[in-house]
C-alpha cells in the first residue's frame, strides 16, 4: 500500500519574493509533497505587488490581504506568522515551505522545527545565513530552473574545488555525515549520507553549482566514490603516507 502523500503549507511573503519564479518553485515542493495550502501575504494595493496579480491566479494562490498599518513596519510579516502557528496547531499538515528572503523568518522556522515537521525554505542568495541555515533544506531562488539536459550549464556557476574545501561549514556537514553512515570498511551507502545531512543542515547541492549531492562530493575531492550497479558508495580518501627515510 502507497504512502499517503506529505501535505504542505506554501506560505509566501510576497514582499520578498519574485513571481517570476513561482513555477519553479511549486515544482520543487511537489518533490516533497502535495501544496494543499498555497498563500501569498502582501499590501496587494501597493504598486510594488502588481507582477503577482496574474500569478496567484494561474497557480491557485490565495492572496492575504494585509495593510501597513504603520510606516516602516512588515504588517505582512506578522499575518503570516499567525497563519504558519494556527496551521500547525490545527495538526493535519506534514511541511512548510516558506518563499523569503527575510530573517525575519527565522525564529518561526525553529518554532515549526521544534514540533517535528519540516521546513523547506526558498530565498534569493541576499537571504541571510540565519535563516537559511534554520530550515530542514534551503535552496536558493537563482539555483532553481534550470535546463533540463544533463549537458546544459546549471544556472549556478559551479564552484571550484578550492572553493568548496574552504567551506568550512559545508566539509564540517559533509565529513560528519559520511563519517556517521559509513561501516567498518568507511564506505558509506549516498542514500544514507543524504539522509545524515537532511538530519543536520540545510543543504541543497544545486546552491553550490551541482545538480545531485554525488557531484557535490565529487566536486570537494575529498572523497572516492564508487558504483555498484545501482548503488552508490562515498568514503574519505585514505591520507597519504609519507615515503619512507632512506636508510643510509
Amino acid at each position: 500500500m502507497a504512502e499517503p502523500e506529505r501535505r504542505i503549507a506554501l506560505l509566501i511573503d510576497a514582499d520578498n519574493a519574485p513571481a517570476g519564479k513561482i513555477d519553479v518553485i511549486l515544482a520543487e515542493v511537489a518533490r516533497y509533497g502535495a501544496a494543499n495550502v498555497r498563500r501569498a501575504y502582501g499590501n496587494w494595493k501597493s504598486p510594488h505587488l502588481k507582477g503577482w496579480e496574474a500569478t496567484l491566479h494561474e497557480y491557485a494562490i490565495r492572496p492575504i490581504q494585509q495593510f501597513a498599518y504603520s510606516t516602516g513596519k512588515n504588517a505582512s510579516d506578522m499575518a503570516m506568522v499567525i497563519d504558519a502557528m494556527d496551521l500547525l496547531y490545527a495538526r493535519n499538515l506534514d511541511a512548510f515551505a516558506i518563499v523569503s528572503s527575510d530573517a525575519d523568518f527565522t525564529p518561526l522556522v525553529m518554532r515549526l522545527l521544534t514540533d517535528g515537521v519540516k521546513v523547506y525554505g526558498f530565498g534569493e542568495k541576499k537571504t541571510p545565513l540565519p535563516f537559511v541555515n534554520a530550515c530542514s533544506k534551503f535552496t536558493y531562488l537563482e539555483a532553481l530552473g534550470q535546463p533540463t539536459s544533463e549537458a546544459a550549464a546549471p544556472a549556478t556557476l559551479p564552484r571550484p574545488e578550492k572553493e568548496l574545501r574552504g567551506d568550512t561549514r559545508l566539509m564540517r556537514v559533509l565529513r560528519g555525515a559520511v563519517e556517521s553512515a559509513s561501516g567498518d570498511d568507511g564506505w558509506a551507502h549516498l542514500g544514507a549520507v543524504g539522509h545524515q545531512i537532511a538530519n543536520r543542515a540545510s543543504l541543497d547541492s544545486r546552491n553550490y553549482g551541482y545538480r545531485k549531492l554525488r557531484d557535490l562530493i565529487e566536486a570537494t575531492g575529498v572523497f572516492e566514490v564508487r558504483q555498484d550497479e545501482q548503488v552508490v558508495w562515498v568514503r574519505l580518501r585514505p591520507r597519504k603516507r609519507p615515503p619512507a627515510a632512506k636508510k643510509e
